[in-house]
């Protein structure tokens, strides 16, 4: 803040407090005109409806709390920031008070967690307490996408089922939870043609065992051994190291419930995919994010 600025709101600040102290003590005695009869209050001559209004002076407790108030505004300002650029005596900020209060919590926290956070995801899946603490935290952060309990959702994985993309393993949900995932299916809709992307459809529904055209089939072999074997494998069944899903067990990432199996592949080898993970090793303590992959862990060990 500019001097210029500071020094307007301190000189407006004192003209409204010691104008008001002003107004109400010069008006709390007003000079009587004229001649009253013994008993009779005075009047201000302000006549309404035939009710005239009386000069009677400011009850003394209402006063003096006025008084009160004006007193503590002025030792408020002396104390605390107030004045434009003026600090105040105490040296008071909300900043300061801010991280004193996330002080107090992180350490009220790290008790909380920390016998947590000292045992294996594997020892935690047999701790209820844990569980229960893991599948908050994962219903607050996570089940806007994966739903509650972890069921998925189109373009989302099901977390409760034995299928990883990226590994099921705690390391690999732990870095999954920590760090994000970005996964970059390419377009190949250009390359192959409308045919091509029919041919290559009925190939992967081969690899599942589903309804397909041999012929069409075949055709797609080739495309699939050229296009798409170096992340999806030989047989399909896709590689966790880079996040290629599994073609051949019949478990669809993206499968929209008002669209065809078909349509949603033929889909995705025409216009690519590309799944994003946020990370959240920079928004929750490293104790919840270990909690959280607990109960991810959990989903899918109860459900084997």
């Amino acid at each position: 803040m500019s001097n210029f600025w500071s020094l307007w709101i301190t000189v407006i600040t004192f003209i409204v407090i010691f104008g008001s102290l002003w107004l109400l003590i010069a008006n709390r005695k007003t000079e009587i005109k004229g001649d009253l009869e013994e008993g009779e209050i005075p009047k201000t001559g302000h006549v309404y409806d035939g009710i005239e209004e009386y000069e009677n002076p400011l009850p003394v407790w209402w006063f003096w709390m006025f008084i009160g108030s004006a007193v503590f505004a002025l030792v408020y300002l002396l104390l605390y920031p107030g004045l434009g650029n003026y600090k105040g005596l105490l040296g008071w900020t909300q900043e300061k008070q801010w991280e004193q209060r996330v002080a107090a919590a992180n350490q009220t926290l790290d008790k909380q967690y920390s016998i947590y956070a000292a045992t294996d995801i594997t020892e935690l899946v047999a701790d209820p307490s844990a569980l229960r603490m893991g599948r908050r935290l994962f219903n607050n952060n996570c089940s806007v996408c994966h739903g509650i309990g972890g069921v998925g959702a189109n373009g989302f994985p099901n977390l409760s089922d034995s299928e990883w993309q990226y590994g099921g393993t705690p390391e690999a949900i732990l870095h999954s939870v920590t760090h994000g995932r970005q996964a970059a299916m390419p377009a190949w809709g250009s390359i192959l043609g409308e045919q091509g992307i029919v041919d290559v459809t009925d190939y992967i529904l081969s690899l599942g065992g589903k309804d397909f055209d041999p012929q069409s089939a075949a055709r797609g072999a080739t495309h699939y051994q050229t296009l798409c074997v170096a992340c999806h494998g030989v047989d399909g069944v896709g590689m966790q190291a880079l996040g290629a899903p599994n073609l051949a067990d019949n478990v669809w990432l993206y499968n929209q419930a008002d669209t065809s199996l078909v349509d949603n592949i033929r889909h995705s080898i025409r216009n690519g995919r590309n799944g994003n993970m946020p990370s959240h090793g920079d928004k929750l303590r490293p104790e919840k994010i270990h909690l959280i992959s607990a109960y991810v862990y959990s989903l899918s060990q109860t459900n084997q």
